[in-house]
């Protein structure tokens, strides 16, 4: 994960009100594995800014990837 890619949570941060599936970008890197994520609505008003580690996100793609890259 890199600035600037888009996220989607995997699991529910209550405490932060946020739930899996909501859509993040990255926004800065503290350390390895330690990301910034902005949460902005549709209308690119951020609503939460919250730092999260790796294991809580995913990457989301807008392009075709490499057949070996794309685990069935």
């Amino acid at each position: 994960m890199k600035l600037l890619d888009v996220v989607a949570l995997l699991k529910d941060i209550p405490e932060f009100d946020l739930y899996r599936g909501q859509v993040g970008t990255i926004v800065e890197e503290y350390e390895p594995g330690v990301f910034e994520v902005e949460f902005s609505d549709t209308d690119g008003h951020t609503y939460v800014m919250e730092t999260l580690e790796a294991d809580k996100l995913m990457i989301l793609y807008h392009q075709r990837l490499a057949e070996n890259r794309i685990a069935m």
